[in-house]
């Protein structure tokens, strides 16, 4: 019997330390309230002077912050980082958004998925329209409402238990809701379907109308699978 050793099998010292690294960089940026060096410590399951010599490598990147309360949150290297990553997307979103906008006349936007959250990255308003709906590049809700959440979770794999709303956005390729985000407002979610190293994302259009909402389904659909295949 012989016996073959698998290299890839076994962590070597440095990606076992960039690993914790990263993974303690994840559990601070997303714990909003920040986390303690004895709480990284035990969810790396690690001594807690090795946690605190990675928070002040990582910090040292500013990446992460330590605050006056003694906790690690995320810092303003990790924001650059992200407007970075969406920058591209936003760049080839644009144009394509400026035109639906003005031939919808209403504001659209391009969502992608950021954990637990909807992230609007691009957001285009109409030039000619008498009114519509102003929303902020860089807002943000929980993934699980509205039409651009639908929209994110169905473009991507199914999951068990998931919403019924979700499940019927990836089949027919849409979603509708009212009043979910914004009280009073219609939504429209369309997935798109991003490449395997890039964010699930969405198109999405915000109106008053639930007429427009719904007559911009079939030119919804169409910029979003241009904005896919660009995107292929």
């Amino acid at each position: 019997m012989t016996s073959e050793s698998n290299g890839s099998s076994v962590k070597q010292p440095g990606s076992q330390t960039l690993a914790r690294g990263l993974q303690a960089l994840e559990l601070v940026a997303t714990t909003p309230d920040g986390m303690t060096i004895q709480e990284v410590a035990d969810a790396l399951g690690v001594h807690r002077t090795i946690a605190s010599r990675l928070l002040t490598t990582v910090a040292d990147f500013r990446l992460i912050k330590r605050s006056t309360d003694g906790k690690y949150r995320a810092a303003g290297g990790l924001a650059a980082l992200a407007r970075d990553l969406y920058a591209g997307l936003r760049d080839e979103a644009t144009p394509l958004l400026r035109r639906l906008a003005n031939s919808l006349g209403a504001s659209v936007a391009m969502f992608v998925a950021e954990r637990t959250e909807a992230v609007a990255v691009a957001v285009v308003e109409p030039k000619n329209a008498r009114y519509w709906v102003s929303f902020r590049e860089g807002g943000r809700h929980p993934i699980d409402r509205g039409a651009a959440g639908y929209a994110l979770l169905a473009s991507q794999p199914p999951l068990p238990g998931e919403s019924s709303r979700v499940t019927d956005a990836r089949r027919d390729g849409y979603v509708l809701s009212y009043g979910e985000v914004e009280p009073g407002y219609w939504g429209l979610g369309v997935p798109l379907k991003q490449p395997a190293n890039e964010p699930a994302g969405c198109l999405t259009l915000i109106s008053a109308s639930e007429e427009l909402a719904r007559a911009a389904i079939p030119e919804m659909i169409a910029a979003a699978d241009k904005l896919s295949g660009e995107a292929q």
